[in-house]
Parts: structure tokens; C-alpha cells; sequence
């Protein structure tokens, strides 16, 4: 077989980079793996540090429980309504040249945010930073599928590749526990820059340009039906506990989002393969459980990161610093179990590795559920290590069975399909899980109780919807990944 060519350019000095067979082709591919898996890694490294900051910064710039919220959702919001536009024009324009543009812009908005004034600048400049990270996830997922052609070569890069959130979730805490307690909550987005900067001159020597043969067209009409769903949504769940759920706004917003929803799978089926989301791939049992395996698993990951760091430091009274240390079982356990669930995907399926991250996030947050000022950390550390082995486990199956179930043709929508997923469970995530626990906080203090006393207890409504989501993923995972789902899917590598 003849070298593998991408076509691609090394940083626009004409230069066509190829990927040749034998073992210099093996070096160059690990090489790309590698820059990729650090875009993966510096945004999951970004959300871990800004969860530990949050607290400072509320003290810093006044920020409410809902700001807080705004802050850690602006970015989500902004990726996952974009995400797959993102895919799409990667196919269409390049996706290594949609790699650097993501890096320069995510750089540039991290570099930013730390110069934030306030709370409404921040949320505005997250947005901003979104922007450049809807760039990189999708599109460096892509890049990888395109660059491992053979089939047990690829399960294993998505694996590392899927892995490496693990690693980013591990270190984040930490990192940003010391850099918040020692510089402040601004450097906590100064990490960034070095890392962008880096990974931009690495792409540009060693990432091969890659196109789709036939790319689609920009669906204007779906793109803005989806950013009309995502944003109506979030706005009325963030918003509903200040506002009131039966509010004029509020019942207007979700009215909105019900007809957007309606209107973006009417247009889409119209469309055909103009989509922005191609309907006919959901027909793929294991591509649909992937994609509502996803959405769950990341509610559960992005809640859980958002309540348990306020519950740390507002109920506990922990450092920013302690409050990472805290967070070891948990991000350990993740960083720890996804290279196992990369073995096992690989060798053995996507089954077992999935139903069992279901069941572990469910016990996991159901040993939390009873969560109090006074629980005992070796209690907490059980259950953050058991909820995090689970969170751990699901990625690289998960990642995996999403790409392999579209044509290869299609691989950078098929990466932001399931990165979208990711992003709009993480949405939600903050979003649900926040709103529960700010209409716990306000009740239970109008009733008299402090306000350490009332945060925790309002925990108890996020955990048990963790717990659902846990047991979901382990029915999906049952149902879509049995010999007649796969048998029956629509779409096969």
C-alpha cells in the first residue's frame, strides 16, 4: 500500500506533508495523536480549573449562584450549538487548517477572560473562547480517524485520544487549586496560552490537511434552529429559579424551545444529506445509544463537577487548593479507568465497558445522596472514587461507536455529532443541576436555615438525578450494543 495522502500543508509553505508506511509513518501518526489529544486536554483542563475558581470568583465579582452558572455555561453553550457546524466545515475547508484557527482562537479568549472586569464580561468573553473550541474537539477527533485507517490501530487512538480527558480532569483540580490559592482565579485561563501557542507551531509542522470528497453545504436553517433550541433552553433553566417556573418568560422560553425542536427535525429531514444533522444515522442503534449515552454521562460529569466543588468550599470551608486535593478519588479513578476501557473497546467491545460506567455512576451518586456538613471525607472519597471510575470508563466505548457508526467520508461530522452530544449533556448538566440546587438553597433559607446547611441539603435532588442518569446509561448501553443493534444498525465502518 502506498503512503497514506492527506494532502496536507506544512503551515503554508507549499510543502505537502505525507504519512509513508513502516515505522516512520507509525512516529508521524503517534506524533499527530498526540497534538490532538492536547487539544482534548487543554479544554477539559479548562472546565476542571474554572469549577475549583468558581467560588473565588462569586466572592471576587459579586457573581449570584445563577452568574456562575452563565460563566461555566457560556463556553458549553456556544460549542455545542456550533459543534457541528465546526465538523462540517472542516470537511469542507480543511481540517487541519480548522485545527489552527481553533487554537488561535481559544488562546486569544483565554488570554482574555483573564482580563475580565466583571461578571458580564467574562460570560461574554467564555463565548468568545467557545468560539475557538468549538474548532478543536470535533476536528481533532477527526484528524485521528482519518489518520488511523486500520481498524484495531483506530480503536486504540480513539481510546488514548478519549482517555486523555481523564488525565485533564485529573490534573485540572489540582492545578487550579494551587494557582487560585496562590496567584488568583485569573490564572487559572493563563494556562492556556503556552499550551495553544505550542500546539499551534507543532500542527503546523507535523498535522496533514485532510478533506471530505464531497462535503456538505452550511444548513443556515438548522444551524439556527439548533442555536435557537440550545440557547431558549438554557436560558429558561438557569433563569427559572429567579424568574419562577410558571413566569410569563420562562413558559415563553421553553415554548420557544419546544417549536425550535420541532422545527430543526422537520427542516432537517427535508434537507437530506444537506443536514446539518443527517436523521437517517440515528436509524444505527449503536450510533443512537451513543449519542444518548453521551448526553447522560456528561449531565452526570458536569453537574457533579459544578455542585460538589461549591458544596467543598461553601459547606466544608475547604482552601480552593484543598478543594482539588479533595477531588483526587474522583479524577484519579477517571484518568485511570480510561485507558481500561480503551483496552477492552478494543479488544472485546464497547458492551462491558459501558454498562459498567452506568452502573458505577449510579452507586456512586447514590452514595451521595445523603450528603451532609458532617459526612465523613473517607464516605466522600468512596463515593467521588466510584462515580469517577465510572466517568472513566465511558469515553473511549463511547467515542469509538460513535465515529465507527458514520461513513468515513463524513468523519468530522461524525466527530462533532458525539462531541455535540457531550457538550449539550454538559449544558444541561450546569444548567439542570444548577437549577436544582439554587431552588434548594433559596427555599431552605427562606425557611431559616444557613446557608451552609441549605446548600448541602440541596444537593440531595442533583444526586438523585445522577443516579437516574447512571442507570439509564447501563439500560442504553444494554439495548444498543446487543448482537440484534448491531446487527440491525444502519451505518457500519
Amino acid at each position: 500500500m502506498s503512503s497514506i495522502d492527506l494532502l496536507g500543508r506544512a503551515g503554508g509553505s507549499g510543502r505537502e506533508i505525507t504519512i509513508p508506511e513502516g515505522p516512520a509513518g507509525r512516529r508521524q501518526r503517534v506524533v499527530v495523536l498526540l497534538i490532538c489529544s492536547s487539544s482534548l486536554f487543554i479544554t477539559y483542563l479548562d472546565s476542571t480549573i474554572l469549577n475549583v475558581a468558581l467560588p473565588t470568583i462569586q466572592a471576587d465579582l459579586h457573581a449570584s449562584l445563577a452568574a456562575l452558572q452563565w460563566v461555566a455555561d457560556a463556553y458549553l453553550l456556544v460549542v455545542a450549538s456550533l459543534l457541528i457546524l465546526a465538523g462540517s466545515m472542516a470537511d469542507r475547508l480543511g481540517r487541519k487548517r480548522l485545527f489552527l484557527i481553533g487554537l488561535f482562537g481559544f488562546s486569544l479568549g483565554s488570554l482574555l477572560c483573564s482580563l475580565a472586569p466583571d461578571t458580564g464580561s467574562l460570560i461574554a468573553l467564555r463565548m468568545l473562547q467557545g468560539l475557538g473550541g468549538t474548532m478543536l474537539t470535533p476536528v481533532s477527533l477527526s484528524i485521528v480517524r482519518n489518520v488511523f485507517t486500520d481498524p484495531r490501530e483506530r480503536a486504540q487512538a480513539l481510546g488514548i485520544w478519549s482517555g486523555i480527558f481523564g488525565v485533564a480532569t485529573a490534573c485540572g483540580p489540582v492545578v487550579g487549586g494551587v494557582l487560585v490559592s496562590e496567584v488568583g482565579w485569573r490564572s487559572v485561563f493563563w494556562v492556556n496560552v503556552p499550551i495553544g501557542v505550542a500546539m499551534i507551531l507543532a500542527a503546523r509542522r507535523y498535522v496533514p490537511e485532510s478533506r471530505a470528497p464531497h462535503p456538505r453545504r452550511v444548513d443556515v436553517p438548522g444551524q439556527v434552529l439548533m442555536i435557537a433550541l440550545l440557547g431558549t433552553l438554557t436560558y429558561a433553566v438557569i433563569q427559572g429559579p429567579e424568574y419562577g417556573w410558571t413566569s410569563a418568560l420562562i413558559l415563553a422560553l421553553f415554548a420557544v424551545a419546544v417549536v425550535a425542536a420541532v422545527a430543526f427535525i422537520l427542516v432537517e429531514r427535508r434537507r437530506g444529506d444537506e443536514a446539518l444533522l443527517e436523521l437517517r444515522f440515528f436509524r444505527s442503534p449503536p450510533f443512537t445509544g451513543a449519542a444518548v449515552i453521551a448526553v447522560l454521562s456528561f449531565v452526570v460529569l458536569a453537574g457533579f463537577l459544578f455542585v460538589i466543588t461549591l458544596y467543598l468550599q461553601e459547606v466544608r470551608g475547604d482552601s480552593p487548593l484543598r478543594a482539588g486535593l479533595s477531588l483526587l478519588p474522583a479524577t484519579i479513578l477517571m484518568a485511570a479507568a480510561a485507558p481500561v476501557a480503551g483496552h477492552l473497546t478494543a479488544h472485546r467491545g464497547p458492551r462491558i465497558p459501558l454498562v459498567v460506567s452506568g452502573i458505577l455512576m449510579a452507586v456512586g451518586a447514590g452514595l451521595l445522596v445523603a450528603l451532609s456538613p458532617g459526612t465523613s471525607y473517607w464516605w466522600l472519597a468512596l463515593a467521588l472514587a466510584v462515580l469517577g471510575a465510572g466517568e472513566g470508563l465511558v469515553n473511549p466505548p463511547l467515542t469509538n461507536t460513535g465515529v465507527n457508526g458514520m461513513p468515513p467520508a463524513q468523519a468530522g461530522v461524525a466527530a462533532a455529532v458525539i462531541s455535540a452530544t457531550r457538550q449539550f449533556g454538559s449544558v444541561l448538566g450546569v444548567a439542570v443541576m444548577g437549577a436544582m440546587l439554587t431552588s434548594g438553597v433559596r427555599s431552605r433559607m427562606a425557611a431559616g436555615q444557613t446557608h451552609a446547611a441549605a446548600l448541602s441539603a440541596a444537593t440531595h435532588a442533583p444526586w438523585v438525578l445522577a443516579v437516574v442518569c447512571g442507570v439509564l446509561v447501563a439500560v442504553v448501553a444494554l439495548v444498543t450494543t446487543s448482537a440484534r443493534a448491531l446487527g440491525a444498525a444502519g451505518v457500519h465502518d
